[in-house]
């Protein structure tokens, strides 16, 4: 975390709290049964951590974001995500939740007083409801760069993207996000950006910038 920090710092890019479920060998990607006060705590606990790491190096955190199995649960499940805005809110100073556009998540953490920035995925599949597709299905993890690039520029310019079986479907996202350990990721984010930029769109971070 702290050599992250350093290296993000000097390149300008904004520092998210990626809180999880404390589910290390699953990489946070299995669904836990957590009481209410615990999974509380737990995202503070991490939040504080990083924000302690970062600022040993002179950087600043300025949103929060789900990980894997919470982050999916917090869109269908509401006692989730009222866990999760919960602790965002008590977070000292401020800062953003980033949070799947399309869910109730985005609305209810606005009224909980969070400034909430919307987020779709250029490397997932969707599914019609507007769910991702669970990752141990085929085709869930999009790795093909030019396709990744394609649903990018679709998202922004076409407020939406094709979802599984032909299905349009509507999302308006106000952030981007390609997973950093699907195969790659690299090349398929200098896709993404070199897409954008071809079709006239500017790209700057979210943190600053909220709706």
């Amino acid at each position: 975390m702290r050599a992250t920090s350093v290296a993000v710092r000097a390149r300008g890019v904004a520092i998210g709290a990626h809180v999880s479920y404390r589910d290390s060998a699953g990489f946070g990607r299995r669904e836990l049964e957590v009481p209410a006060d615990q999974l509380t705590a737990d995202i503070e606990e991490q939040v504080a951590l990083l924000r302690q790491v970062a600022g040993d190096a002179d950087a600043e955190v300025t949103y929060v974001k789900a990980h894997g199995a919470l982050y999916n649960r917090m869109g269908r499940d509401p006692d989730t995500a009222s866990m999760v805005i919960e602790a965002v809110r008590r977070c000292d100073p401020p800062v953003m939740l980033l949070a799947q556009a399309g869910t109730d998540v985005v609305g209810r953490g606005r009224d909980a007083g969070l400034v909430v920035v919307g987020e779709a995925f250029c490397d997932r599949a969707y599914r019609p409801d507007g769910t991702l597709v669970p990752r141990n299905e085929p085709g869930a993890v999009i790795t093909d760069p030019d396709e990744v690039a394609r649903r990018a520029v679709s998202l922004v310019l076409d407020g939406g993207v094709e979802a599984v079986g032909g299905y349009w479907l509507a999302i308006m996202a106000d952030s981007l996000c390609v997973h950093g350990d699907s195969p790659g990721a690299a090349e398929s984010t200098r896709a993404v950006r070199a897409a954008l930029t071809e079709a006239g769109i500017t790209i700057r971070a979210f943190a600053g910038h909220a709706p």
